[in-house]
């Protein structure tokens, strides 16, 4: 695995609370230039990658699509 070196905070948009994600600087550099989010970062689960694609923590993903399977 690779090393988690970037603590990226987002805000989520509907309940406002933080949260984090850490990620691979790279892998970040990667997809800011347009690399697939499941390419740049296959290590983050499904609701990860989520959050950093919407900024929607994961107790609002649950809320908005329902429980992860």
């Amino acid at each position: 695995m690779k090393n988690l070196n970037v603590k990226l905070e987002l805000i989520c948009p509907l309940c406002h609370n933080y949260h984090y994600v850490e990620v691979n600087e790279d892998d970040l550099y990667a997809w800011e230039d347009g690399e697939l989010t499941q390419k740049a970062f296959p290590y983050l689960s499904a609701t990860e990658r989520e959050q950093l694609i919407s900024n929607l923590c994961p107790d609002c993903q649950k809320t908005i699509f329902g429980e992860e399977e």
